[in-house]
């Protein structure tokens, strides 16, 4: 996993070299020369916050056009390069951030780190690569609109985040994507991608100097040519009512159940609280209580757990199910009694001790890779949370007591006030 001299072989300030580069960029590395290859992963804050709205997914689909071609090279000449030494390169948005991956062979770096340099400063959104991509793009939404989990979702996060970036899907929908053009990818380029707003991870096979001089052979000559302007956010607030709606989509044999409330933000004291009683809720085992009652005993789900997502301004916690749709009302129902004894009682000794044995146990398994290492890197800095924050992560677990878990359940989670959303055949309390 690790060299031997590392801190209890999980990464700390001992092992973690961080630096921000003259034009911004900040820089972590991590060697691991127990590995051959080595893992890049990082983002750019060019995330769609930015988009216009009635160009929705211009920041996704600017993300995707980053290897379809650039002034050095065009789409086929960025394959054939990566692939004949077995590398790989991806790109991704959300909310907040172009995201970026990949991994080579420890000898090969200078070519991953010069190809994302290369992507990231001088695309060239080449317009027949562009419909091309735009054509995929159109035939993903026309498959999502048949997608009962993927519309319930879409409908959830539009009722619990209105007029917010956090209730607008980063791909967009077909009237956003077909309005965008080649200028606007190339403006959205030149405006919202800057080295300053970058983040950078490297893990593997490499003296951490080493890769600080290579990067900044490659992306130190990066520069912004403006100063970018966050997007002033409106203030989030949970649902001051419950929300129920259906989203009819014909011919479905299954219906798909999202419901939930806000969540902590990832920074807010009681995120681990709130992250260990999901977890109790429906996550470990069999998928928690609520997978035991709704799922196990009932018999109403497919599937039936929950989860607990967290981002710089705010979180979900959410429950989602996949039910016959005749079943649909009677596992909402169940779910809220489920929630109502959440926030009343305390969770059981045996729950908490079983689930911080599973958090602490699978933080090792998680650094396995030079790819866990790198995204648990990514996430310290995202989020300042401290480069000994996985070294304290099993005290800090250890240290969660029921009567906080309670506490954080009791913040977020009113069971009467709760956005339901159901997609698939028939109508709201109907039979399908």
């Amino acid at each position: 996993m690790s060299s031997p001299n590392n801190h209890h072989s999980i990464p700390g300030p001992e092992d973690i070299f961080r630096q921000v580069l003259p034009n911004g960029i900040t820089l972590l590395t991590r060697s691991n020369f127990n590995s051959a290859s080595v893992v890049i992963s990082g983002y750019v804050a060019s995330g769609s916050v930015y988009d216009p709205l009635e160009k929705l997914g211009l920041a996704h689909f600017s993300a995707l056009g980053l290897t379809r071609g650039t002034q050095n090279a065009d789409f086929q000449t960025i394959f054939d390069r990566l692939e004949s030494v077995g590398a790989s390169l991806g790109f991704g948005a959300s909310v907040h951030n172009t995201s970026f991956g990949g991994r080579s062979l420890a000898e090969d770096l200078p070519l991953l780190l010069s190809t994302l340099a290369d992507c990231l400063m001088n695309p060239t959104f080449p317009v027949e690569q562009m419909e091309r991509l735009r054509a995929q793009l159109l035939t993903g939404l026309a498959i999502r609109a048949q997608d009962t989990a993927d519309m319930a979702a879409l409908e959830f996060d539009a009722q619990l985040f209105p007029n917010h970036a956090y209730g607008r899907p980063e791909d967009g929908f077909t009237h956003t994507i077909s309005a965008i053009t080649q200028p606007d990818l190339v403006a959205f380029h030149r405006k919202y991608y800057r080295p300053e707003q970058m983040i950078l991870v490297i893990v593997g096979a490499v003296q951490p100097a080493k890769a600080a001089d290579l990067v900044a052979r490659y992306l130190g000559g990066w520069l912004g040519n403006c100063e970018v302007l966050k997007p002033a956010l409106p203030a989030i607030h949970p649902p001051k009512d419950s929300i129920r709606k259906h989203i009819r989509i014909p011919g479905k044999s299954q219906a798909d159940i999202i419901m939930g409330t806000l969540g902590p933000k990832r920074k807010a004291p009681e995120y681990l609280p709130a992250l260990l009683g999901n977890s109790i809720l429906g996550q470990f085992g069999m998928m928690g209580r609520i997978g035991e009652s709704v799922r196990e005993k009932a018999g109403l789900a497919y599937y039936a757990s929950t989860s607990l997502n967290a981002w710089p301004e705010s979180g979900s916690w959410e429950v989602s199910a996949g039910v016959n749709p005749k079943n649909v009302e009677r596992a909402i129902d169940l779910v809220k009694e489920e929630l109502h004894r959440f926030v009343t009682e305390l969770v059981t000794e045996a729950e908490l001790e079983d689930n911080k044995s599973n958090f602490i146990g699978r933080l090792p398994l998680m650094l396995e890779s030079n790819s866990g290492v790198a995204n648990s890197l990514l996430n310290l800095e995202r989020f300042d949370l401290g480069l000994d924050y996985l070294q304290r992560y099993p005290q800090r677990i250890r240290a969660i007591s029921r009567e906080e878990i309670l506490a954080a359940a009791r913040k977020y989670i009113d069971p009467e006030k709760l956005v339901v959303i159901s997609a698939g055949p028939g109508k709201k309390g109907k039979a399908g």
